[in-house]
Parts: structure tokens; sequence; C-alpha cells
């Protein structure tokens, strides 16, 4: 069976991207649709390639029983632009980036996670990595929202696979 793939895309890949990484695996594993879904993350830069996400971003995520700990920082590949249906970024800088780096036959799958989620009155996922701790749990509400999103249309795909 073939399985779906969506990547979560942020700037290095230890905030934001590993966390709505870590949201959509729960949501996925919770519909039972692990075996039908692959799912990844990476940065557009490569500041911290082999590195674990952020320390902040594993605790607060871990108080929401989400695991980030075997998740390590890559980079985005050409080759993701080909093997992911769904390359989702945190942000319109990093969507400009992909944008860029994408070639035209893989445009359509290029979006902004918070375009999954009309509800949500912010359009991107703001960077937590300068700020202080509630920084990285609203990444947490809004990559909730987001995901949530995403995989009501991921599934819609699914069935008329």
């Amino acid at each position: 069976m073939e399985k779906v793939g969506v990547l979560f895309v942020c700037m290095g890949n230890i905030c934001r991207s590993p966390t709505a990484e870590g949201v959509f695996r729960r949501l996925v594993e919770e519909e039972g649709l692990s075996e039908r879904i692959r799912i990844d993350s990476a940065g557009t830069h490569d500041y911290h390639i082999g590195k674990s996400p952020d320390r902040r971003s594993m605790l607060a995520a871990q108080r929401r029983g989400i695991d980030l700990s075997p998740l390590r920082a890559r980079q985005v590949a050409l080759t993701d632009f080909e093997s992911f249906d769904w390359i989702v970024a945190m942000d319109k800088d990093n969507l400009r980036l992909l944008e860029r780096q994408c070639p035209p036959e893989h445009r359509g799958k290029l979006s902004l996670l918070l375009d999954h989620a009309p509800q949500v009155e912010l359009r991107e996922v703001p960077d937590p990595y300068y700020g202080g701790e509630d920084g990285f749990e609203l990444v947490l509400d809004l990559v909730q929202e987001g995901a949530e999103g995403l995989l009501a249309k991921v599934k819609a795909a699914l069935s008329e696979r």
C-alpha cells in the first residue's frame, strides 16, 4: 500500500517543524493511519543538522504527551519535492524559500500550515526560538489547529486512492 507523505518545514528544524511532526504523528496514530501516512520534518537552513529539537520544544510537547526526543534536524533535499505529497511550511519566509527550490511540477504540494486552519486568525506559526516559554505553548496550540485541518484533507485524499 502506497503511503501519503507529509513534510513539515521551518527554518532550522528544531522548534516548529519537529513540533508539527510530533503533533501530526499523534493525530495520525489516534486515527489508526500510521501505516498509510509517512511523516517527517526538515529545515530550509543547515544550522542544526543532526541535532535534537530545542529543549524548550521538547519540554512543551512532553507536557502534552508528545515525545520529540527521537527526532533529528535535517535540511530539505531536492528529492523531498518528489517524494512527499504535502510540504507544509510554518511561515511565509520559509514557504518562499521552498517555492524557489521547488520544481514547477511540484509547487501544488506547498502550503502554509495555518492555511489548513481557516478558523485561526494568524496565518503563520511564529518562531519561538528567541522568546520565552509561552511562545512554545503558542506554537503547540497553533500546530494542533493546523494539523487537525491538514489531517482532514489528507484523509480525504487517502479515500480517493
